[in-house]
């Protein structure tokens, strides 16, 4: 592990992975907190875990902060859940945003994310705000980049959220906010001239101007609405999705948590009223985790969780969903080594 690698983040606190014990069970009775390993000690790929400690997006998008408390209460819940895995996952720390300077901390989680990536792990970064996907973004170009040869790459990004997250780079929002990642990303690619591949699951209609529409049409963005998930469409939007990933070398997963509504997840910076019910979106969720290229790669090389804002959870339930969601990638990657 490089030093540049390890720099990049404050000293891991292993503190918070602690919980109950059942020592009569031996290794069966095992949950996370008896098993995540910090990254320093990592010695074969497995996930890891990146905390984004940052709502300084989201407070330029006039959005309700609290996010950037978000890191360790996700593990605290996911600290305490039961051990099925036998991929190891490994704890790098939190990337703090502590001085206003966003450009740097998404610069410092890029530089990260590429490392894990170049290390053959499965980086998995907690958020902080939906800014988090422009650092995730950059971190699998930086990726990339790194590799010789090659056509140009075909990054698919598929988001569930509520909002497209597509705003203009302009104003207080020059130089980013939590609204604009897929603008940043969708303006690298241009640069580039990589093609830009980009899905949006769950967009409200109500939460999105007719302008961001209007965006993701000249964009060529596939959009399914909040009120089209539904279970007897279950199939329909998972083949819709299929199609797309075949356009696609590899994907980024990023769920904004406010795609869940409000009444399920009441801790998020923007709560939403309609929303995709938990049960759909971890069924979709998991059956992206599954895909293959034709050489049997996986599909999905990234995933991060944003939005998740503590100052307005009711008894932990949405940080429960975060740790759930995390726990079971975690589930998807080991079942697929097995």
């Amino acid at each position: 592990m490089t030093d540049q690698y390890k720099d990049n983040n404050r000293p891991v606190d292993m503190s918070v992975w602690q919980g109950r014990t059942d020592d009569e069970d031996g290794n069966t009775g095992l949950r996370f907190h008896q098993t995540v390993i910090p990254a320093h000690n990592a010695t074969k790929p497995g996930v890891m875990l990146l905390g984004f400690a940052c709502d300084e997006g989201v407070a330029r998008n006039k959005g309700r902060t609290g996010a950037y408390q978000s890191p360790p209460v996700i593990r605290r819940a996911l600290a305490n859940m039961a051990w099925h895995h036998s991929t190891p996952v490994y704890d790098s720390g939190d990337i703090a945003c502590d001085d206003h300077n966003l450009q740097d901390a998404q610069n410092r989680l890029s530089v990260d994310i590429a490392e894990a990536l170049r290390q053959q792990h499965f980086p998995v970064v907690l958020g902080g705000g939906h800014e988090v996907a422009w650092g995730s973004f950059q971190g699998i170009t930086r990726y990339l980049s790194q590799r010789k040869g090659g056509r140009a790459p075909r990054i698919g990004i598929i988001n569930f959220d509520a909002h497209f997250d597509l705003r203009p780079l302009s104003g207080d929002s020059k130089s980013g906010s939590s609204g604009t990642p897929f603008t940043q990303a969708a303006n690298l690619c241009a640069k580039n001239q990589w093609p830009f591949h980009y899905a949006c699951v769950g967009v409200s209609r109500t939460s999105n101007t007719q302008a961001l529409f209007n965006t993701a049409e000249d964009l060529g963005v596939t959009v399914i609405e909040d009120w089209e998930v539904t279970p007897e469409t279950l199939n329909n939007v998972t083949k819709q999705l299929e199609q797309f990933a075949l356009l696609c070398d590899c994907l980024y997963l990023t769920v904004d948590l406010d795609v869940l509504p409000a009444s399920v997840a009441p801790g998020v910076s923007a709560p939403a009223v309609h929303g995709i019910s938990y049960p759909m979106l971890e069924t979709i969720y998991r059956h992206l985790l599954s895909l293959r290229n034709e050489d049997g790669s996986r599909k999905v090389i990234l995933a991060d969780i944003a939005e998740y804002n503590p100052r307005f959870d009711i008894d932990n339930q949405t940080a429960r969903l975060a740790a759930r969601l995390v726990w079971q990638l975690c589930r998807s990657i080991s079942t697929e080594q097995n």
